[in-house]
């Protein structure tokens, strides 16, 4: 039976975890109560989601400190606040005790997340932050590139409570050209490898639709990805559930070493 339940777990492969924060954008652009994230979330789990991202941002352009807590109290799965380092932001996560926080880099001035975190620079309070999490019983994550220097620099901070890092899928959104495309893969999947031999759990996430995804979700080793703004424009056309069944379809139909 055991054996029997970990072969299926392997044949489903990369986990989906809905990131609701441009919900919330849409909400904020009218400053009402609609449409809900939660609510949002609610459908995302039941279309086959095994979790909830949101990124409580210091401007609170889309996601609110009552939507963490009320996300908190409903998702069923795994709830993983994306937030940075600041003060402000740990004691929230310290209060509200989210499944999972990664700690992602932050500018006001920025669209959406511009890159990873420097691992190499701020390692001292990343350190810092991930101890206190860990005490309080959160999952501690690193939103970082595919850089092999920052993978290496994951080595240290393993025994500071990180339990995963998310590799930054940007660059390979982007890339146009088919060699350009397998080369972000081969990036990619080296860091998933380094950072797995670790003992640290592989997740990916940025710019990734339904066009795109499959080749990621397919990388040996990849437990999670990260999806949000391509699930949400579609939602607008599709509904929600049709878009994360759409997307969990073509996760699935991946294969590793091209789009």
């Amino acid at each position: 039976m055991a054996a029997t339940k970990r072969q299926g777990a392997k044949r489903r492969g990369a986990r989906l975890s809905v990131n609701v924060d441009h919900v919330a954008t849409l909400r904020q652009a009218r400053k009402t109560y609609y449409p809900d994230p939660v609510e949002a979330a609610r459908i995302a789990e039941r279309a086959g989601a095994s979790g909830i991202t949101v990124h409580l941002r210091v401007d609170r352009r889309h996601i609110q400190d009552t939507d963490v807590e009320r996300l908190r109290a409903s998702v069923r799965g795994k709830l993983n606040l994306e937030m940075s380092s600041a003060e402000e932001m740990v004691k929230i996560a310290l209060q509200t005790k989210p499944h999972q926080v990664t700690l992602v880099p932050e500018r006001p001035e920025e669209v959406t997340t511009e890159g990873g975190l420097n691992l190499i620079l701020y390692g001292r309070r990343i350190a810092d932050v991930g101890d206190r999490l860990a005490a309080a019983g959160i999952a501690v994550s690193l939103f970082i590139d595919p850089d092999l220097r920052q993978i290496q620099a994951l080595a240290a901070l393993k025994g500071h409570g990180v339990t995963g890092f998310e590799i930054n899928t940007d660059a390979y959104t982007r890339a146009a050209d088919p060699e350009a495309i397998r080369a972000q893969l081969r990036q990619i999947a080296e860091a998933v490898e380094q950072g797995r031999a670790l003992g640290l759990a592989a997740y990916a996430g940025h710019g990734l639709n339904t066009a795109n995804v499959g080749s990621v979700a397919a990388i040996a080793g990849m437990a999670e990805l990260n999806i949000g703004h391509a699930l949400v424009a579609r939602a607008v056309i599709v509904g929600l559930e049709a878009a994360v069944k759409e997307m969990l379809a073509a996760m699935s139909e991946g294969k590793e070493g091209g789009r």
